[in-house]
Order: C-alpha cells, then structure tokens, then sequence
C-alpha cells in the first residue's frame, strides 16, 4: 500500500515518519538509517561543537543514504549562535531544516532564497500560527506526552493536533505519545498528514551513541516513569525518572533558579547518563511512549513493522465502511 500524504510529498519521502532532532544522539547512522527505511531521519547540529563538525556529518549522511534528509537547529537556550552551522547546511544542500525551541526568524531569513524545506516544532495552536505567517512549510506538534521539551500548558496530542489542523493551511506532523503504526494512523485520523518520533526512535540499533543502559531503561520503564524537569523555571521538559531527577525536582522545590538548577539540568549531565549509564549522575530524556517500547529493532524492522500494523488497519477501515 502507499501511504501518499502532503508530508511525503513536500518531503520527498516515502512513509510520512520523520526522526526528532535528539540533542547528542541523532548523527549520520541513525539519520541515514531512517532516511533508507523511508522516512526522513535528522542530524543534530547544535550538540556538534563546530561548522566543519557539522559538514563532516552531512557528508557521511550522505555516503550512507541517497534519499532526503534533515537537519535539527535546536535554538531556545544554547547560548550560540547557529548562523555559521546554518551556513554549511546551505552550502551541502540538504533538503529540509528543522528549528526546535526559540524564534525561528533569523534562521528563516538566512534559508531565504533557498530551496530548503522549513520544519518548526511547536507545542501551543498560537505557536504554530505564527509559525506559518513566517513561512514555514509544515509544523510538527508536540503534545504534553512527548519527551525532551514541550510546552506549558499541558495540552495532551489528541486535544492538541486537532486544534491545530483547523487553525493553519500548511501540513502538521504529529509528536508525542507516537511510537509503533496505532499512533501513526491515530495522527492521520486527527487530520495530521504525518508523524514526528523522538523517544522510539533512541531504543534502535541505529542510535549507537546511546548507552545499553539507556536504552534498557526505556526498555523497563512504564509510561508512569517520565517525570517533567526545569517547569520551575519556564521550560518543562520530559525525562526518564531516576535519582538525578529526583534531586532536580527537589532543588526545583525549594531554589526554582537557573543557577541552583544549571549543573543537575547541563548537557554534560545529559551525556553523561545517554553516554556512558551514568543513571545516578544524569538524566535521559523520554516520553510516555517508553511504556510501549518492548525491544531494539533495527530502524528498518521498526519502521517495517509500523507500516505493516498501519496497514492492518487501513484494510480494517475498509472492511467496516
């Protein structure tokens, strides 16, 4: 069966299944994986520490798939400026730009001109508004079950995605709470024309930055072990529950400053448990969608098995017409 959408179409992509930017893991083995599985996998630029770094990265996504791929602009609160990554993104000519987190102007203004696609996540009906009157060409959406950072009103995907739907003309890709072909088919149900994973997508074979221990734990955990970090200071955000996080939270509960929070919610802190296991000296960010995943597929039999569940269920759809 095809699975033809306005995403797979603007995309160039075969099934509407795009990877999420995954700050320190998403590099060219799991990008190129997805890419070659049919969607549309993503580098991360802003957790390499340099343009070239960046360029090395591209081109190796490149030797390893033919097929479209992204690059993850995470803005909101690196404290870098992104205009010479952006640059080298340009120049290889990759075919999409994703933004994630904090005002996609400038970064809008430097693709002008450009043939590249333009992805901004968005986690509010206001957000993704305006999101579209600065030209972008589709909008991911995250719902309050997502991992990593989302936005503060809480609002669930099934509320949420519909909301946005009515209220913009460009594509929407749905994100959070999607992890196998039920939440696919639920998304385009909703109105959505495709599908954004995070979470899922870090329990493959393909994501070998990250730790055995950390895949193994979203491996364990249900969807009741996420907890939501940094609210205290304005910009919650998802994580696998362990003792690291039980300690931000209760700094967050008596100092709800940046500065009593900044070494427990650091990027080192980060890597040091998706790198290295380090359950007791940092965190891993996760959705609700942990609770769904049982094994560490390789990208292709993930996204395989999604596609054949999906189909099941379009056929189901018919039957009961």
């Amino acid at each position: 069966m095809e699975f033809k959408t306005k995403v797979t179409e603007l995309l160039g992509i075969r099934y509407p299944i795009v990877q999420g930017g995954l700050a320190y893991l998403a590099y060219a083995e799991l990008a190129a994986a997805v890419s070659n599985a049919g969607g549309l996998g993503q580098i991360t630029a802003m957790s390499l520490s340099t343009p070239e770094e960046l360029r090395t990265e591209i081109q190796k996504v490149k030797k390893l798939t033919n097929n479209p791929f992204g690059v993850n602009f995470a803005i909101g609160d690196q404290g870098r400026t992104f205009s010479h990554m952006l640059d080298v993104a340009i120049e290889e000519g990759v075919p999409v730009v994703s933004m994630t987190g904090g005002n996609p102007t400038p970064i809008f203004e430097q693709l002008k001109d450009t043939h590249i696609k333009k992805l901004v996540l968005v986690a509010a009906r206001r957000q993704a508004e305006k999101a579209e009157s600065l030209g972008a060409d589709a909008v991911m959406v995250v719902g309050q079950e997502g991992g990593g950072h989302l936005g503060r009103d809480d609002i669930g995907t099934m509320v949420l995605i519909p909301q946005v739907v009515d209220a913009v003309k460009i594509p929407v890709i749905a994100s959070g709470g999607i992890g196998d072909g039920r939440g696919w088919m639920a998304a385009l149900a909703l109105g959505a024309e495709g599908i954004e994973m995070g979470t899922r997508f870090i329990a493959t074979k393909e994501c070998v930055h990250a730790s055995g221990a950390y895949k193994q734990q979203l491996i364990d955990s249900s969807e009741n072990d996420t907890v939501i970090i940094k609210r205290s200071i304005g910009a919650p955000a998802r994580t696998l529950r362990n003792s690291w996080t039980d300690r931000i939270l209760e700094i967050e509960s008596q100092t709800p400053t940046y500065e009593a929070l900044k070494d427990y919610i650091s990027g080192e802190a980060n890597k040091r448990f998706i790198y290295n296991g380090e359950e007791d000296q940092g965190f891993g960010w996760a959705g609700q969608v942990t609770g769904l995943i049982k094994d560490v597929p390789t990208v292709q039999e993930l996204i395989e098995g999604m596609v054949k569940q999906a189909e099941e269920i379009r056929e189901k759809w018919s039957i009961t017409r």
